[in-house]
C-alpha cells in the first residue's frame, strides 16, 4: 500500500465517527480541509480504487435495519483465496476475514429480513459445496469501528 498523504490521512481520520448528516456532506467536509466538494470525492474514490479503503457507508446496529449474521465456513486452505473472493463478491456481504481456527472463513451477511440472509447463506453454501455455519447475535456488544491512521 502506497503511503497516503496529510490530506488524506486528515479525511479519513477525520470522518469516521460524527460524519455529517446534512444535504451535502461532501462540501462540508470540503470546507473544513481546505477541498472542493469535488476534489474530497474524487479523492475517496481514488483511495476505494486503490483499495486503502473498502467501504464507505453507515454502519448500523445489528438487526435494526433489516436483518444481519455472522457466519463462519471450513474452507481447504487450498480453495480459502478463491471462496473467499466468491463471498466477497456478493453484495449481501460486507466484509470476510481469515481466522486461524477449523471454521477459518467468517463473514457477515445482510438482507433485508431474515428469509433474505438465509438464501444467501444456502446459496453460498450450494455454489461453493461448503457447509455455512450461521451464528446469530445473541448479545451485542459495541465495537468501535473506526481508528487512527
Amino acid at each position: 500500500m502506497r503511503d497516503i498523504s496529510d490530506t488524506e490521512r486528515l479525511l479519513l481520520n477525520g470522518y469516521q465517527r460524527d460524519f455529517p448528516l446534512i444535504p451535502h456532506p461532501f462540501r462540508e467536509i470540503g470546507d473544513t480541509l481546505g477541498m472542493s466538494e469535488g476534489e474530497v470525492l474524487s479523492s475517496i474514490e481514488g483511495l476505494q480504487h486503490e483499495e486503502v479503503v473498502t467501504r464507505l457507508g453507515a454502519v448500523v446496529r445489528p438487526n435494526s435495519a433489516g436483518a444481519s449474521t455472522l457466519a463462519a465456513m471450513a474452507v481447504p486452505q487450498q480453495r480459502l483465496e478463491a471462496v473467499a473472493d466468491f463471498v466477497s463478491a456478493r453484495p449481501e456481504v460486507n466484509h470476510n476475514y481469515e481466522r486461524e481456527h477449523d471454521l477459518n472463513l467468517w463473514f457477515v451477511v445482510t438482507a433485508p429480513c431474515g428469509d433474505g440472509v438465509l438464501a444467501v447463506l444456502t446459496e453460498i453454501e450450494v455454489e461453493t459445496g461448503i457447509a455455512v455455519v450461521d451464528l446469530p447475535l445473541e448479545t451485542q456488544y459495541h465495537i468501535d469501528l473506526g481508528f487512527e491512521l
